[in-house]
């Protein structure tokens, strides 16, 4: 888990600093990059918790799902809220994607990690 945590600081690392100069879409791509840093930092975080039960695939899988409909709600609101405050909705859609892309195969990483955990049969 250490590896997946250390690469998605990394990700969001870069995420962020990316939008910190977006210039002038500056404030809309750091809420794209920040909310889909910190779903990221929380899928890991609750699939790692739900791997420590007798069934770790099935638990991390139902979280990597839970948290796919979060994201789903999190970029409708982050949308909505971009555009009420007249910010650049665009640069939010790409700041939240692209890292998220990442951040997906990442989890994806962890999941393949724990199919060689728990018991057999």
């Amino acid at each position: 888990m250490t590896r997946h945590l250390l690469i998605t600081t990394l990700v969001a690392a870069a995420a962020i600093g990316a939008s910190l100069l977006a210039g002038p879409h500056r404030r809309g791509a750091l809420v794209g990059s920040g909310t889909a840093s910190l779903t990221a930092f929380a899928s890991l975080f609750l699939m790692g918790r739900s791997a420590r039960t007798r069934k770790p695939m099935n638990a991390a899988l139902a979280v990597m799902v839970l948290m796919f409909l979060a994201r789903i709600v999190v970029v409708a609101l982050g949308t909505a809220l971009t555009v009420r405050a007249g910010e650049s909705v665009v640069a939010f859609i790409v700041a939240f994607f692209v890292p998220y892309f990442t951040f997906a195969a990442i989890e994806g990483w962890y999941l393949h990690s724990l199919r060689g955990t728990g018991p057999t049969a």
